[in-house]
């Protein structure tokens, strides 16, 4: 999974979610199977799928946990950041809800898609995380009333 810069390669644009999970003054990141790198748990939304649904699906998926969510941090759509090329040579433009979500219960739990999940302090995050999620949780840290558009 790479950024790709060539707009006329994106076969499709994907609505997807994204979480931050805090918990005493920590963030919950998932190491991801098909990049290897650590990031925030989401995924794109299945036909028929709401937003929250959705967000809600794949935390339990990703993570074993319940949570609900607190609030809308951003959308994310910039070309820049947003167009991944993947191994399979699919480049998909993602549009991508982000959500604050408050932990209800569950234990956590690897996956499929998950190698392995930990608790990081939000100010010093591993090298090795997805690019654009460094962005969102710069916007998780500032908060605000109004979410990003970026």
């Amino acid at each position: 999974m790479q950024i790709e810069n060539d707009l006329s390669k994106i076969d499709v644009v994907r609505p997807s979610v994204s979480a931050v999970l805090p918990r005493d003054g920590t963030i919950l990141l998932q190491r991801r199977s098909d990049n290897g790198l650590w990031g925030l748990p989401g995924g794109s939304l299945e036909k028929g799928e709401s937003v929250t649904t959705a967000i809600l699906r794949e935390v339990q998926e990703e993570t074993g946990l319940q949570v609900e969510v607190v609030r809308l941090i951003g959308v994310y759509s910039d070309p820049a950041f947003q167009i991944v090329r993947y191994s399979d040579g699919n480049v998909v433009h993602y549009v991508t809800s982000f959500f604050e979500c408050r932990i209800l219960g569950g234990e956590l739990t690897t996956c499929e898609e998950t190698l392995e999940l930990g608790y990081f302090d939000p100010r010093n995050l591993p090298e090795d995380l997805v690019p654009i999620h460094r962005i969102r949780i710069e916007d998780y840290l500032e908060g605000g009333p109004v979410p990003f558009v970026r």
